[in-house]
């Protein structure tokens, strides 16, 4: 693998900006393996759950029907507790900091787990398909607002009894009562103030880098919603000639057979791959 990193490296360093798309599979990378299967992670925290209804990892959780809506509610807050508690297993955002260095850059994520903000100032990341630390309202007409989310679940974890939580104890919106839900995307999904802003900063960044040599670097987008991040990255790829795009994804690294020649696949661990990249970067070594 090393000639594929040095040739990544080698983008890195002749590129003037990076716009950095992460999806579902860079989490995973970082050994946030909880959420799509029964990992000793997630049996750590969600056994009950899984023995009574046998879905494997927190997203099959979010869309499993239980039992009742006091059950269900259990499982959301004990979930949210681990997205906002467990850290990052692998060094895998800290590779990606050293790689990119001290390059202008800007990061878009489909992640709804809050990672990158861990480790990258809020105004360089654009959540575009929501976030967990946030509730909403199913009544969007009437409260616009959205909710600090680690708050909520401080309060309520404590009133779960039975892995249930009471029906009186469900948040609503101080608004109107609503109930509240995740600011995800669903039918629902609040693209209000908060949802613009997080594009216009993606748009505030190309208009600084009209021009330059801005590396597209993906990784770990699946074909589940490649809308979001792949398939404007290859768009814009295409339609800027002096731009370079890298996809790093052990099951699907693609690319457009109209940028094939100002692309590079790399289809390897991504956790591996930033790594080996960080290290030719802090060993000064150059591709």
């Amino acid at each position: 693998m090393e000639p594929q990193v040095k040739e990544f490296v080698q983008h890195v360093n002749e590129a003037d900006a990076i716009l950095v798309g992460g999806g579902s599979g860079l989490s995973n990378a970082a050994g946030m393996d909880f959420w799509y299967e029964a990992s000793p992670l997630f049996m750590k925290h969600m056994k009950y759950f899984y023995d009574k209804y046998h879905f494997k990892g927190l997203f099959n959780g979010f869309y499993t029907h239980f039992d009742s809506p006091e059950e269900r509610w259990a499982f959301f807050l004990i979930a949210w507790k681990m997205v906002f508690e467990i850290p990052a297993q692998k060094k895998t955002y800290e590779y990606l900091r050293t790689v990119i260095g001290d390059k202008p850059y800007h990061l878009i994520t489909t992640n709804q787990d809050g990672l990158f903000k861990q480790y990258f100032p809020a105004d360089s990341v654009s959540e575009i398909q929501g976030s967990h630390y946030l509730l909403q309202s199913k009544n969007t007409e009437t409260d616009k607002h959205l909710y600090d989310n680690q708050a909520i679940v401080e309060r309520l974890l404590p009133k779960i009894k039975n892995h249930r939580l009471p029906r009186e104890d469900f948040p609503v919106s101080p608004i109107d009562g609503a109930p509240l839900t995740f600011w995800v995307r669903s039918p629902e999904f609040l693209e209000d103030q908060r949802y613009h802003d997080e594009y216009q900063k993606i748009s505030r960044f190309l208009g600084q880098h009209a021009g330059q040599k801005i590396l597209f670097l993906e990784m770990g987008v699946g074909r589940m919603t490649p809308m979001f991040i792949q398939e404007p990255f290859w768009e814009m790829t295409h339609y800027m000639p002096q731009t370079f795009y890298v996809n790093i994804n052990p099951k699907d690294a693609l690319t457009s057979p109209e940028i094939k020649h100002r692309s590079q696949l790399i289809s390897a661990d991504i956790n591996q791959v930033l790594k080996e990249a960080a290290s030719f970067m802090q060993g000064g070594a150059h591709a």
